[in-house]
């Protein structure tokens, strides 16, 4: 089994890396339909429509292009690399839509800014 530390994680948006991410959050989800027959004895289920959301933890850039585009709004295309970018790396891209962008600015601590997004259509898992 293998295990991987968190710096080798990479985050692209538009096809170029994000600058100081500090950490993300990727969810998947897939809805389910009741198919349960009256006589039947337990319930069933059939898959149903699947959807992907997330978060992207950085410390905050105004310099950096790619931070720049990940407004509330934006519709991008992401790539989630938690391995990192190396041939044969897993990998999970797709389109989002920038939900929510928040800054938060501690007393005695790095200014941080973390985005919100929802995916639109399928999150693809795939390998670099």
């Amino acid at each position: 089994m293998a295990t991987h530390h968190g710096k080798e994680a990479v985050v692209t948006v538009g096809g170029t890396r994000v600058d100081n991410v500090t950490g993300f959050t990727l969810d998947t989800t897939h809805d389910t339909v009741e198919d349960t027959e009256l006589s039947d004895t337990s319930k069933t289920y059939l898959v149903g429509r699947g959807t992907f959301t997330g978060s992207i933890d950085m410390n905050y850039d105004e310099e950096s292009t790619e931070q720049g585009l990940l407004v509330s709004g934006a519709s991008l295309a992401f790539v989630f690399l938690p391995e990192g970018n190396t041939s044969g790396d897993e990998s999970f891209s797709g389109t989002g839509i920038v939900t929510g962008m928040s800054i938060n600015t501690p007393l005695d601590g790095a200014i941080t800014r973390t985005v919100s997004f929802q995916g639109t259509g399928a999150l693809t898992i795939g390998t670099v």
